[in-house]
């Protein structure tokens, strides 16, 4: 006996836009950890929200800096800045920064948030991301990404960022005192995003993607 299968029910594309909060420690970490996902994000109308904790003085002058970030934020498509008074090289696990996340998050009040992997070379970002879980506890989805100090990142969640690759590396660019900042001969943190875009598309059987470990990923099925 054969059974009539369920009729589907019709999405639904007049969903109101969504919140999305992405966490740096420094500027230029959120571009090249989850800068395509945000373009995407804001390319379907959500509002992009961006946290900052430091102003990256010791990469640079702290006035370069914040101007370069707020070119990167623009190209992104994200509507606020919200600067961190935290100083560079010593971001610590302490309540002050939880409550300043927290803070923000009440302000935003996003439906996803985008921060550092705690398992990172780099004590900023590892003492954020540990600051992070506590302050987004009441938070449904919480995703990590990477950067080129992360380590044993293994990521589930992928977002394809080929249709948005090149605004990405634009982003990046516009952090111009950084981009040669690897401290590898001969390459640049561009030609580092681009490379981890293909491998990590490879990854997710698509050309260019990020990566993403989800600290809580809610699925919902209307």
């Amino acid at each position: 006996m054969t059974t009539k299968p369920e009729r589907r029910r019709p999405v639904n594309r007049n969903l109101p836009p969504m919140n999305i909060l992405a966490i740096g420690a420094h500027p230029d970490d959120i571009e090249i950890g989850c800068g395509g996902s945000l373009i995407k994000y804001a390319q379907h109308g959500h509002q992009i929200h961006l946290m900052i904790v430091t102003k990256g003085e010791q990469g640079g002058h702290e006035a370069v800096r914040r101007r370069e970030q707020e070119t990167a934020a623009r190209l992104i498509g994200a509507r606020r800045i919200f600067w961190g008074t935290h100083e560079d090289t010593k971001v610590g696990v302490d309540r002050k920064l939880i409550q300043s996340i927290e803070k923000v998050i009440t302000e935003v009040d996003p439906l996803f948030i985008f921060v550092h992997y705690g398992d990172d070379t780099h004590q900023d970002h590892r003492h954020l991301a540990t600051c992070t879980v506590t302050a987004t506890r009441y938070t449904r989805n919480v995703l990590f990404y990477e950067g080129p100090t992360t380590q044993n990142f293994t990521p589930t969640v992928f977002v394809n960022i080929d249709s948005v690759l090149d605004k990405k590396l634009k982003a990046l660019k516009s952090h111009g005192s950084q981009v040669m900042k690897t401290n590898i001969e001969g390459l640049s943190i561009i030609d580092v995003a681009r490379a981890s875009a293909n491998f990590r598309g490879i990854q997710g059987r698509v050309r260019n993607a990020e990566g993403f470990i989800p600290l809580r990923l809610f699925i919902n099925i209307d």
